[in-house]
């Protein structure tokens, strides 16, 4: 019963029509059209928009042909040194004298070569495939300088061809000197092994370093030549340093990748 009189109350009242609606605020208003503007402009920037991305990895400036590591045929004691550190010198040069009783044997490059690094000296004593000398594989003083970058296997596929890369030297300050430009030149099939590296490079201890994430595959770079620089490539700060590279130089690249849409990452 309680309920029935109230309902013939209502009935009997008029409705309050003459109350003001409530429609959202202004400052509801602007937020609300601050976000539309911004998913509109995030929508357009997913779409026309890219980003720009980069693998990093060790390198290390060499020949095109790599190194070799010059190893004596006999054993004996070490009498001579023929060739001096740094000579370039034609294939089946001497480089070496071993004395072994009586008898003297010579050592030869195997191929054309800069000598690079000496193992062994006079009056000391070595075995049969004793390592005595490192040789670069330079047939004329007019080879080029590369880098070689040694990018993780998963990632190499990424790499366009002809990127750019910019290469920061460990012996030049990047501060002062900037960054050595270069671009891909070729991207290799299969992954190295550390023999295969320490093989190309003279070094074991270079193969194990190049290794220790894994089996890399080497991307051979092509410096910018520039002839308005002492050391005679292009460098991102004007002038570069005011010295020659050389080869066996560790470096770290950065090899740029084809530039995307952020709408490609939702995308399956």
């Amino acid at each position: 019963m309680q309920f029935r009189q109230q309902a013939l109350a209502k009935l009997q009242s008029p409705e309050s029509l003459d109350l003001s609606v409530h429609l959202a605020r202004p400052q509801r208003w602007l937020v609300l059209s601050v976000t539309v503007c911004a998913m509109a402009v995030a929508s357009v920037w997913a779409v026309a928009g890219s980003v720009v991305s980069s693998i990093s990895a060790p390198a290390i400036l060499t020949y095109g042909q790599g190194s070799y590591v010059l190893q004596t045929p006999v054993a004996g004691l070490v009498t001579a040194v023929l060739a001096k550190q740094g000579e370039r010198l034609p294939a089946n040069s001497p480089v070496m004298e071993v004395r072994r009783g009586q008898s003297e044997s010579l050592v030869r490059t195997i191929a054309a070569g800069r000598i690079s690094l000496f193992a062994v000296g006079v009056g000391q004593i070595v075995r049969t495939g004793t390592d005595i000398a490192i040789v670069e594989k330079i047939a004329h003083a007019s080879d080029p300088l590369y880098a070689t970058v040694y990018v993780p296997a998963e990632r190499a596929a990424l790499i366009p061809a002809n990127a750019s890369v910019d290469l920061t030297v460990q012996s030049v300050p990047v501060e002062k000197y900037g960054l050595l430009r270069g671009h891909v030149k070729s991207v290799d099939h299969s992954v190295e092994s550390e023999q295969q590296i320490s093989a190309f490079l003279g070094d074991s201890q270079l193969g194990e370093q190049f290794t220790e994430a894994g089996r890399p595959v080497a991307v051979l770079v092509e410096l910018t030549g520039s002839a308005a620089t002492k050391s005679g490539f292009l460098w991102t700060a004007a002038g570069g340093p005011p010295f020659a590279l050389t080869s066996m130089t560790m470096a770290t690249g950065a090899i740029r990748l084809a530039d995307r849409h952020p709408v490609d990452w939702l995308l399956p």
